[in-house]
């Protein structure tokens, strides 16, 4: 690999804790349910608020026109608008920071003759994928603009994984450009730890699944769930397949076990290789359930929900610390590939 400058890593770097807030914010809006308070996509002038009294009250009677401004918030006033406005905005004000923190700086490194044949498609990739998540994240919204005031629940989870997908694959390319990385040359902690890593993505569309369908409040105990380890009404929907998804309950119950299979994986991953990075997985594991057991006991409180989602974006950083550095060492040393 020809020499990459130490200025790209430290770039990705911000690329990627960028998008590590998007999905923090992404969690805030969701959960304060202001997600659908902007009811038009413009991707090039939508970075203006209003800024009048006058486009105030005209961005409210947007609003009030959609399902859920006629339906749930038919009596908001301004300021009652103005707080979920905010939120959303800068969500996507962020969004389209992020699209010109990455779109920018690879032109210049592009022109400058900063990156080798391994970095130019891989960060090409990014491009698209960023630009992809953009438009997916406005069929998010327009799924809930037409006859109900919510958004699809598929699209919410759709539009999670992408920006999961999209930050651990930065997150990956940091790990490539790490001067004196540590690889240890372990094929089986690396399928343990992709396994784990796949796994974990699973984990995670269920839980935007029980974001989306308020899935958490169903039931507010643990380890029960309201008293019953098999509650009822885990097959009430028809055919039975589609209580995976559509069922709150059922929802809630899978999440809940996958997500103990999940913490259990590391801890044995990590018992039987006991090194710094697995340790790290298997303690960040523990919080992240701990994290879990505290939303349901709160009936999903929103600081403690948001830290929920943080969390496991920080486990997968880990899992895919784990996965690193279980692979062979390369022919040439990475630090050879960074100069400046």
């Amino acid at each position: 690999m020809s020499q990459v400058p130490a200025s790209v890593r430290q770039w990705l770097i911000v690329v990627a804790g960028m998008i590590f807030f998007m999905i923090v914010i992404g969690a805030l809006t969701r959960l304060t349910e202001s997600g659908l308070s902007m009811v038009e996509w413009r991707p090039v002038t939508g970075w203006l608020p209003p800024l009048s009294d006058a486009a105030w009250q005209a961005e409210l009677k947007k609003y009030l026109a959609s399902p859920q401004g006629r339906i749930v918030n038919r009596d908001f006033t301004v300021l009652e608008f103005q707080e979920i406005f905010w939120l959303e905005y800068i969500h996507r004000v962020w969004g389209r920071l992020i699209g010109l923190a990455f779109a920018l700086p690879l032109a210049w490194f592009w022109w400058r003759g900063a990156l080798n044949a391994y970095l130019k498609p891989r960060l090409l990739a990014l491009l698209v994928l960023g630009g992809l998540q953009g438009a997916m994240g406005w069929a998010m919204v327009a799924s809930g603009l037409v006859d109900r005031p919510s958004v699809s629940h598929y699209r919410l989870a759709a539009h999670l994984f992408l920006a999961i997908v999209i930050y651990a694959y930065t997150v990956w390319l940091i790990l490539e450009l790490t001067p004196r990385a540590i690889h240890r040359d372990d094929p089986k902690v690396a399928r343990k730890a992709t396994a784990l890593i796949g796994f974990l993505l699973v984990v995670l569309v269920w839980g935007a699944f029980m974001a989306g369908l308020r899935a958490g409040t169903a039931h507010s105990t643990f380890p029960t769930m309201s008293g019953y380890w098999i509650p009822p009404g885990l097959f009430d929907l028809s055919p039975a397949w589609i209580n995976l998804f559509e069922n709150g309950t059922t929802i809630q119950f899978v999440h809940r076990w996958l997500a103990k299979l999940l913490v259990l994986g590391v801890l044995i991953m990590a018992w039987r290789a006991p090194r710094s990075e697995t340790l790290a997985a298997a303690a960040m594991a523990l919080f992240q359930l701990g994290l879990g057991i505290a939303t349901i006991l709160s009936g999903v409180s929103i600081p403690i929900a948001t830290l929920h989602q943080a969390g496991a974006v920080l486990l997968l950083t880990t899992l895919l610390v784990v996965r690193h550095r279980a692979m062979p060492s390369p022919q040439r040393p990475v630090s050879a590939i960074l100069r400046g």
